[in-house]
């Protein structure tokens, strides 16, 4: 962890309170991945669910990242935004974000989000993974609020979310369950119709696995 990511740590009481233990990944079995219950990975989380497209889509395709993770921005920088106007825009795909934080500052940033109003979530998301070589380096936490702006969020209401418990354990629990339950231990991962696709795939396969799922 860098000097500017603990400083920024240091600053939001109610992220730290909940203890270090978060931080801490479980070794996931890789034999999980392929007995997944499609019924329970479709349940929406407590918190709720940030999703685009159609609830009657034929293809659902769920993804889990990180914030801070560099694939996942080349993934919303690349084949999501062909993914998007393709296949989501069209009605053919439901898009659903989940959240699977690697550090804390990833938490950080996913719980402004879920703290903005509904239609300006993925927006920010867009924003945070555009601009994350800027606000993951040097003062991260000016450079949240600078997005968080955007987003319509005051000085005091940035503060207050990132205090904000029961959003933090909200998001921890969908990465905890993403890891015992589906065998996820990795960012991006993907489930198209309950099937598992693994890292910063391209367009094309996508497409491919989208097309598929269309047909069975």
């Amino acid at each position: 962890m860098t000097p500017n990511r603990r400083n920024f740590l240091l600053s939001t009481v109610g992220i730290l309170s909940l203890g270090a233990s978060y931080a801490v990944f479980p070794s996931i079995d890789s034999a999980l991945a392929q007995s997944v219950d499609l019924s329970d990975l479709n349940e929406a989380p407590a918190m709720g669910e940030m999703a685009l497209g159609s609830a009657d889509a034929p293809v659902t395709i769920i993804e889990y990242a990180s914030a801070t993770c560099p694939h996942c921005a080349r993934f919303h920088e690349g084949a999501f935004k062909q993914i998007k106007t393709e296949f989501i825009d069209t009605g053919t795909a439901r898009f659903i974000f989940r959240e699977f934080p690697f550090d804390d500052l990833a938490l950080a940033a996913f719980m402004l989000a879920r703290c903005a109003p509904a239609d300006k979530y993925f927006p920010m998301l867009d924003v945070l993974f555009e601009q994350q070589a800027v606000w993951t380096r040097n003062n991260p936490k000016g450079e949240l609020f600078k997005i968080a702006k955007l987003a319509g969020f005051t000085e005091e209401s940035f503060e207050s979310c990132l205090k904000n418990e029961e959003i933090a354990k909200g998001i921890l629990a969908i990465r905890e369950k993403a890891g015992t339950s589906y065998g996820i231990d990795s960012t991006p991962s993907f489930f198209i119709n309950g099937e598992k696709l693994e890292g910063n795939q391209d367009f094309e396969s996508f497409k491919a696995k989208i097309e598929a799922a269309t047909q069975s």
